[in-house]
This record gives C-alpha cells, structure tokens and sequence, in this order.
C-alpha cells in the first residue's frame, strides 16, 4: 500500500522540529513533539536528516572546542526519551551514535550507547515473555534490519534473528541468514579465507592472533578437559592442541569442513573427539554423559545473539567445571562501532545474569584491514573498527 505524499503542514512542522533540535532549544522542542514525532524527517531537503542527527551534528568537533554543552545534552535525552532510534540511519549510513563518534563528542556518544543497551535488554525482555511489539518497537525492528550488519559470526538486528522458515531454499540470496540453510550450502576455502555460498566470509586468517590468546585464556595450562564449537579454518583447534589438552572435543556441523577435518588427521589425533552435528543436537547428550569441562570456546557462523545466550545460559553453566573459563568470538555488530559497544554492554549484562563474571582485553585489529584488499571478493566487509575486545568468563564467586 502506498504511502501518502506530506501535506504542506506536515512539512513544517518537521522542518519546525528539526529546526529546533539542530538549535538545542528544549522548550520549543517539547512543544513541537506533542504534535509531531522524534522520527520525522523534512522530505524536502537535499539531506534527509531526523531531529536527533541534526541536533548531534549541531555540537561541532570537541577538538574545537565545542564540547557539547547542558542544552545538546538535553535536547538528545529528550529525543530519545519522545521515541528517537539509537540506530535510526540517515543518507550517509550513520547512526547518531557514528555522528557523536566522528565529532569526539564523547557524553553524546555515551547516551546513545546507553540508549542502545536499554532498547536491546527491552526487546530482548519482550521476546521472552512473548509480548509483541508497540509500533516504536516495530519501527526500531526495521531499522535494525535495514542496516543489515556483516554476517560474521553473531548477527544482532532483531530482524536478523527471526528464523527463515518458509524461505525456499535455493532462492535465499544470502544463507548466512539461515544456519540450516547455510549448512547445506557449498564453502570454499582458499588461501587466507573460507567463504560461504553467498560469498560472505565465514573466517578469515587475520583473526590468528585473537584465536591464539582465546586458547590461552580457556587454557592456562595443559592436561585440560577443552571444547571448541565451530572448527571452521581450524586456527583456534591448532592453537588449542599447543596446549596439549587431556581432552580436546570439537563439535561442528557443516559436511566439508568434517571433510576438512578427515582430509588433515583431526580424527586421528591423539585426545581430539570430533562431534559432527549442531550443537544443541550434541551439547544435550553431554550433559546426559556427566561431561565436566576446563575451557569452552565458541565460534559459529549463521547464528544470532540468541543463540549465544542459550549456549551460555543453558549449556556451559552445566558443562564447564567451577574453576573453568568459558570465551566467545566477539563479533556482535563489528562492522560498525557503535553496536558494537552496545552489543558488547548487552552482553556482558546477560552473562551476569547467567551467572558468569567477564573481563575483557583489548586486541588491536591489524591497521591494514580497514578498507583493504583482503574483503575483495567477499559480499562485504564484516570487521571495520579498530579494537577486538576478548571476553573472559568465569563463574562468578
């Protein structure tokens, strides 16, 4: 159904409420949004732009001495507060949060991450009680998917996560939106990088130093009981086996990386225990079994946030022993900063709730990977910000 054309009075006042948030003029603005929306945009105008944008592009460069001032502050907190989208993009494909960023304003920055974080926990505390959205969540729902963050590793948006269930199969642009589907798609390794069906980067060799001190962290020392879910290149299960584990299980589910694995001994390898399958098909039967493990690590691909937080959640609270480490690629919106601070907040919430405590160091990504020649041939680049931040787990005491 088409949408109808403004009318002349819903022109200005958009261009009224935008004219107002980019002036940081709080009473006029608190006026206005009784009768317009935080959302609105004036079709008119060369740059499309909503109020909250305006108002953050307003405050300047900090360097300049333009740190943004009591009434910036307000007028954000007040946008967010009548409905204005973390997330929401403009024409050049920033948030408000990738605008406070690229000004240094750093207060700004902050309030849209925690802006972030509350709208996360919100429709993840909806989805669990199985509530449907209002239509500013629905809105925001859209948003996200609209943005559609690289396919590496744990996707975010809500739309993302929604299980493609009537999808024919061998119509799905991009399998990484569906793990089962993906499953049954082709890989391709080639030197450096394995690529899914859909050309998207499922690993790649420059995560060799992230997944290197991953397999310090879950293992301190050798003769430990250890579990990788999702072999992939097989980089984090080669830095595994230095440490010479008393156990070293591996579970994965795509048929030519088990191919893989058969083609370069894995399942002749002293101590190492291939599943084959997905695992929540394998983890419920080692539950069954008693298994106690020292260190987990997980790296999937095709798989949302949630699905994490069921790993987590449901399976390593009852699989790893009390003094054991649990790590995680932290891929959560790494094509764009501001999710990622946000989705790493989320995180670390659910995982207190869960009973785990985390630390995190900072791993510098390699300066050449920004815009380089290593996406070329990929359907896009699914790493683009500077610091990879590890997560460390342990129960909490």
């Amino acid at each position: 159904m088409a949408l109808e054309p403004a009318s002349e009075g819903d022109i200005q006042l958009a261009q009224r409420i935008i004219s107002a948030a980019e002036r940081h003029d709080v009473p006029a603005l608190k006026v206005l949004l009784k009768e317009g929306s935080a959302n609105v945009q004036d079709p008119t105008a060369t740059v499309a732009t909503s109020p909250i944008h305006a108002a953050i592009a307003a405050c300047g460069k900090a360097e300049d001495g333009k740190e943004a001032d009591e009434s910036a502050i307000q007028t954000v907190n007040l946008l967010l507060q009548n409905g204005a989208i973390w997330n929401d993009l403009n024409k050049e494909d920033d948030t408000p949060g990738c605008i406070a960023l690229k000004l240094g304003q750093k207060k700004i920055y902050e309030l849209m991450v925690e802006a972030g974080v509350r709208a996360e926990l919100l429709f993840s505390k909806m989805e669990a009680l199985g509530l449907g959205g209002n239509d500013e969540a629905e809105e925001e729902e859209e948003v996200a998917g609209e943005e559609q963050p690289a396919a590496k590793k744990q996707k975010v948006s809500e739309e993302e996560a929604k299980p493609v269930e009537t999808v024919d199969e061998k119509v799905l642009d991009d399998v990484s939106l569906d793990n089962k589907v993906y499953l049954k798609s082709q890989l391709r390794y080639k030197p450096g990088i394995l690529l899914d069906e859909s050309d998207n980067a499922v690993m790649m060799d420059w995560e060799t130093q992230i997944m290197q001190r991953h397999a310090e962290t879950i293992a301190p020392k050798k003769g430990l009981k250890l579990m990788n879910v999702g072999h992939g290149m097989g980089i984090v299960d080669t830095a595994i086996q230095t440490h010479e584990p008393s156990e070293h299980h591996i579970i994965e589910a795509h048929p030519q990386v088990h191919q893989r694995l058969r083609e370069q001994g894995w399942y002749e390898k002293p101590n190492v225990i291939i599943h084959e399958g997905r695992w929540q098909d394998i983890l419920p039967k080692l539950v069954e079994q008693g298994v106690v493990l020292d260190g987990i690590y997980y790296d999937t691909f095709a798989e949302d946030y949630n699905a994490l937080k069921e790993f987590f959640s449901e399976y390593v609270i009852q699989l790893l022993a009390p003094e054991g480490k649990f790590g995680w690629y932290n891929g959560l919106g790494a094509d764009r900063q501001i999710c990622y601070d946000v989705y790493t907040r989320v995180a670390e919430m659910d995982l207190y709730e869960a009973g785990f405590d985390t630390v995190w160091e900072d791993i510098q990504v390699p300066p050449t990977l920004r815009g380089s020649k290593e996406w070329e041939g990929t359907r896009r680049p699914y790493w683009t910000i500077d610091i990879y931040r590890l997560p460390i787990n342990t129960f909490v005491k």
